[in-house]
């Protein structure tokens, strides 16, 4: 039986969302504030973390963060915001997928499937490779970037969106492709998400008077070439 953790301080929206968990056969578990939802996630096992962005003691983007420091639990962050700062700020935190409030039920038990989905690949993917790109090298076992010899920090989805280009060079990708490369195909992330993620990338690989590692393609996508 899956397990997941509700962390989300509407109590009402907590309870109505842990019966339709409860009614689809998931275990659930509740936590109404950032700080006892921090605790629950790191001292018990579960299968997905839902986060509300907005949470009174420890914000979700902080709750966030402490969970990736030490977990690689899947999150689905829950946000009022609709702005795509916020959802960004999110997914830099660490959170894997998000969404919108109000939500239907139907779209949360969708995006639910989706993490499961993921998971699972995950667990089932080819045996490690080392990605070597010009002065770049990257370890898809301990998930570490170096740029000659000195190690690179990316958040996951950074490292995840630069993968995406390893293992497609010389190849033009549309936003939507790495849309679905990235964040997956029930995701509703719209696609200007992409161009602040390659920014990211940028700012951290790239060195002054040199070729951008990633670059733009008018009108079409990005590319990382050989």
């Amino acid at each position: 039986m899956k397990r997941v953790l509700v962390i989300e301080d509407e109590k009402n929206l907590s309870r109505f969302i842990e019966l339709e968990l409860k009614y689809e056969g998931y275990e659930t578990g509740l936590a109404y504030t950032g700080r006892d939802g921090l605790e629950m996630a790191l001292n018990q096992e579960w299968d997905v973390i839902l986060l509300d962005l907005m949470l009174p003691g420890l914000s979700g983007i902080e709750v966030c963060r402490r969970i990736r420091q030490v977990k690689e639990t899947p999150i689905l962050m829950i946000t009022a915001r609709d702005s795509v700062m916020d959802r960004v700020s999110g997914l830099d935190s660490g959170a894997d997928d998000y969404i919108v409030k109000p939500f239907a039920i139907e779209e949360l038990l969708a995006r639910l499937r989706a993490v499961f989905r993921r998971s699972h690949n995950d667990l089932h993917q080819s045996p490690v490779t080392t990605y070597v790109h010009k002065t770049l090298t990257v370890n898809k076992e301990s998930r570490q970037v170096f740029k000659g010899d000195g190690e690179i920090e990316v958040t996951k989805r950074e490292y995840d969106l630069l993968v995406a280009f390893l293992e497609n060079k010389n190849i033009v990708l549309t936003r939507d492709v790495l849309l679905n490369k990235v964040w997956g195909y029930d995701t509703e992330v719209e696609t200007n998400v992409v161009d602040v993620y390659v920014r990211y990338l940028r700012n951290k690989l790239d060195s002054p008077d040199e070729e951008s590692v990633i670059q733009t393609v008018r009108g079409t996508g990005y590319v990382m070439r050989s």
